[in-house]
């Protein structure tokens, strides 16, 4: 990116002041070096997005932010359904409610290591990865309903998870406001066969050991000491959030006009949030959030089967599950008072403050969990929202490292199997159905995560709390 186009405010905060038909600014959480190694398109992706109707603040791009459709990848707005807000399904993206959740485990390095081969062979057998992978839970429509309304609560309720979870998990496992009705039959009859399935691109189980505490006393409220072993799933909506979002982008862009918006963007294709189209898209969403919810907790089940049989005295606890791809109602401060607004996520983290009402009352004096993935090989974090982010961002961070190359690039670079070699020489075990996938997703793929999250804290969108390596992957 051509850093002389941004209005630098501080060392990890840059501004492109309004032009054209902008409504508000862009701001740019980064480094230097960041920012020079981000794609123009991000530039572009974030003065669009400050078009958009009802727009407030500013339109944000996070330090791992890179191009995606319509909204960048690590892109977050918000919009005032009183100053004609609008709800974009560029602005959610494609794999909604795309998240991440980590466990506890109770393990020592030492057990795992001497299991290594054992664990992981057994969690590949256990939780089904890849494209179009299937699981042993199929939904007929009254099921697929319930779940839809009902998220992790729905698969607690079938023995599929565990009550105790809910706590930790954003909206307590069920999104309000599900309407199944607008989800289509076609997305619907894409996800029956495919519940309690991680999927392919950048999703994974990863088997951890924690290396390095940053601030002991969160690291304390989130459970997490040094060389503690952790397990971390990487999984979204699967098909019924893509088709989803590929239904309703191109439903927008010919309602658009009617509402009289113009588009800066095809891709950024949205509707008056209190429109009919709006309405029916946010049902819609809110189903896939809760599909995404039941979809992490039914894994989760099936990785505690898994590790129970080959340490049958463990149990696994969750320490919080975190959303990507999403558009929240929320209440934060505009101009001096409350307001509630449509805050997009797309490709970020919520990440409020301490004493966030929303948070687990046994974690709310330390801030919100933030869990950052890493990619095969490369690091995870967990960090904490902060007060700071409330202001800055909504209460928002990064979500992961960043793509720095296309999937299809990173095929001419590297060779699954050799991949998994180089790996395995680190001590780190890939298990995937796909050399492809592990190739589109080597670590080389992407931008370097210690960067990224180093930015996150530097910018006060959240703080270092734990870094983590991975031991085991499951890899789509």
């Amino acid at each position: 990116m051509d850093i002389n186009k941004l209005h630098r405010v501080s060392d990890y905060q840059w501004h492109i002041e309004p032009f054209g038909k902008m409504r508000v600014p862009g701001i740019i959480f980064a480094s230097k070096d960041l920012i020079l190694n981000m794609d123009e398109k991000v530039y572009e992706q974030v003065t669009n997005v400050a078009k958009l109707p009802g727009i407030v603040n500013a339109s944000y791009a996070m330090p791992d932010a890179h191009w995606g459709y319509g909204f960048p990848i690590g892109g977050v707005a918000a919009f005032d359904p009183q100053q004609g807000g609008i709800i974009s399904a560029g602005g959610v993206g494609f794999d909604i409610s795309c998240g991440v959740r980590t466990l506890h485990t109770g393990l020592s390095v030492q057990q795992v290591m001497a299991k290594q081969k054992e664990l992981a062979d057994t969690l590949f057998q256990y939780i089904p990865a890849g494209l179009g992978s299937t699981g042993i839970f199929h939904l007929n429509k009254k099921e697929m309903d319930s779940m839809l309304n009902g998220g992790a609560r729905w698969a607690v309720e079938r023995n599929l998870g565990e009550p105790a979870d809910l706590e930790r998990i954003e909206e307590h496992g069920c999104m309000p406001g599900a309407d199944p009705d607008q989800i289509s039959d076609f997305a619907k009859k894409r996800q029956k066969n495919e519940m309690g399935t991680l999927g392919s691109g950048n999703h994974y189980l990863e088997v951890q050991k924690v290396v390095e505490i940053y601030d002991e006393k969160i690291a304390n409220k989130f459970g997490i000491a040094l060389n503690d072993i952790k397990i971390s799933i990487h999984c979204g909506s699967r098909g019924l959030g893509h088709q989803i979002g590929t239904e309703f982008l191109k439903s927008m862009v010919v309602s658009a006009k009617d509402h009289g918006i113009t588009l800066p963007d095809r891709e950024l294709a949205c509707a008056p949030i209190d429109s009919k189209i709006g309405k029916r898209y946010l049902g819609a969403m809110r189903g896939a959030i809760n599909c995404a919810l039941a979809n992490r907790e039914i894994v989760t089940h099936l990785t505690r089967q898994a590790v129970k049989r080959i340490f049958p005295e463990n149990h696994l606890d969750l320490l919080y599950d975190v959303s990507h791809n999403t558009c929240k109602l929320e209440q934060h401060r505009l101009d001096g008072e409350t307001k509630e607004l449509y805050v997009h996520r797309k490709g970020a983290t919520r990440a409020f403050g301490p004493g966030h009402p929303s948070l687990p009352a046994a974690l709310r004096d330390a801030g919100q969990p933030v869990l950052i993935g890493g990619t095969m090989g490369t690091a995870s974090y967990v960090l904490a929202g902060t007060n700071e982010s409330m202001e800055l961002a909504y209460g928002s961070a990064c979500h992961g490292a960043g793509r720095s190359m296309s999937r299809r690039k990173a095929t001419t670079l590297w060779r699954g199997r050799d991949v998994m070699q180089q790996l395995s020489e680190k001590g780190i075990l890939i298990r995937s159905p796909s050399l492809r996938g592990i190739a589109e997703e080597a670590p080389g793929a992407y931008k370097d995560v210690n960067d990224v999250v180093e930015a996150a804290d530097k910018a006060d969108l959240s703080r270092m709390v734990a870094k983590l390596v991975p031991l085991i992957c499951i890899k789509g």
